[in-house]
């Protein structure tokens, strides 16, 4: 079995195994924008003599890591023809993402799982939960008027302000797509959506909505608030719709505080994991995150079956980091056994926010003495996952 990475001459064949696996059809006229797409990808394939088994893409991202930028390999399009799967062919194709990712310096991976658990075997955890909430017309109430006005855009009129205000939201975050205007055009925004921008009164940007309206059903795609004001003012927006809509959905970050400030705020709430993230370079990860308590030593003794150049253990504190990698001739030789164990997966969901040290360690994923998980604690900087995009 051989993994290579495909050329230009071979991308309809790509596209031809997605149209099958993913049941969509690309009409004729619409195929060479499509290939001309490809040409950002890295796709990597598996053949079965001149026909294309399986493949899977990587597009190069970056994400916000708060205030940081980090690059990021997003994971797309893994596909096998039905007469392919269980052969082992995708769990190759993921081993060889990862040593590809790896020397393009993407230091993290995001995905959209088909299935949580497949893709937690190679290492990606949940990064993300979405809440939906589902509101009826009864529940449009409006609160206390605000000083600011709604200004309406769409994406013929894309504004920057959009794009300056969706970057102030990402640093508050952890794992959110840096967007440009290209992107925004073609990602975010469908044919039929608009956007509702709250200006304050002294005409700042402070939040929108990207929602659609149709069939009597208003679907807030994003709502984002930079400061209470905004959120009120937007809430008020949606209420003005009371006459032409029976529903109204609501796509949210899980920590997002809506619906608590409303005067009912007992509505419809699902709230469902979403993507998932891997870190690719646990050294490179582990030196960029700006932990606490620098005064203070601990060691992490990591597992990675499928990246095994992250095995090792770690030693932080003092403001720097020494790796212990015995089989890999590290920058020493013999860790102690004292330190807290733990594998990529849950170094992961640290890193990113979406679960604590000691969260993990009451369920059994983190093995060490209660003190050195204490500490583990106090040195991991609060943080929140988001993720708004679809790739």
């Amino acid at each position: 079995m051989q993994v290579r990475e495909l050329t230009e001459k071979e991308y309809l064949e790509s596209l031809n195994l997605s149209m099958y696996a993913f049941q969509y059809k690309v009409q004729e006229a619409d195929i060479p924008a499509r290939k001309e797409a490809m040409k950002n990808h890295k796709i990597l394939g598996i053949w079965d003599e001149n026909r294309l088994a399986a493949k899977l893409h990587i597009i190069p991202f970056t994400i916000f890591m708060k205030e940081a930028e980090w690059p990021m390999g997003g994971i797309a399009g893994v596909a096998t023809y039905p007469e392919y799967r269980r052969t082992g062919y995708v769990k190759a194709l993921i081993t060889d993402a990862l040593k590809h990712l790896r020397n393009d310096n993407q230091i993290v991976s995001l995905l959209h799982p088909f299935d949580i658990s497949f893709y937690r075997k190679f290492g990606w955890e949940i990064l993300n939960e979405q809440k939906k909430i589902t509101l009826e017309k009864i529940n449009l109430k409006f609160l206390e008027p605000q000083p600011g006005l709604i200004r309406r855009f769409s994406k013929e009129t894309h504004h920057e302000a959009l794009e300056k205000m969706y970057e102030q939201i990402c640093t508050r975050h952890t794992g959110m797509l840096k967007r440009d205007t290209k992107w925004w055009k073609e990602h975010v925004y469908d044919d039929d959506s608009q956007v509702a921008v709250y200006y304050t009164s002294e005409n700042e940007p402070k939040g929108y909505l990207l929602y659609q309206v149709k069939q009597r059903k208003l679907d807030v795609e994003e709502f984002v608030a930079l400061d209470h004001e905004a959120r009120v003012g937007l809430w008020n927006y949606i209420c003005q719709h009371d006459s032409m809509v029976e529903t109204v959905t609501l796509n949210l970050a899980s920590q997002d505080p809506f619906p608590y400030f409303l005067s009912q705020p007992k509505v419809q709430t699902e709230v469902t994991p979403y993507f998932m993230a891997r870190v690719v370079d646990a050294e490179e990860c582990l030196r960029k995150l700006p932990f606490l308590q620098e005064n203070e030593l601990i060691f992490l003794h990591l597992e990675d079956t499928y990246a095994p150049w992250n095995n090792g253990s770690y030693l932080l504190g003092n403001g720097e980091m020494k790796i212990y990698k015995e089989k890999t001739g590290g920058q020493c030789a013999h860790p102690p056994k004292k330190g807290i164990q733990l594998n990529i997966n849950s170094l992961t969901a640290i890193l990113f926010g979406y679960r604590r040290p000691m969260e993990l360690f009451e369920m059994g994923y983190l093995k060490g003495s209660i003190k050195e998980m204490e500490l583990f604690e106090k040195k991991v900087p609060k943080m929140k996952s988001a993720f708004y995009d679809f790739f």
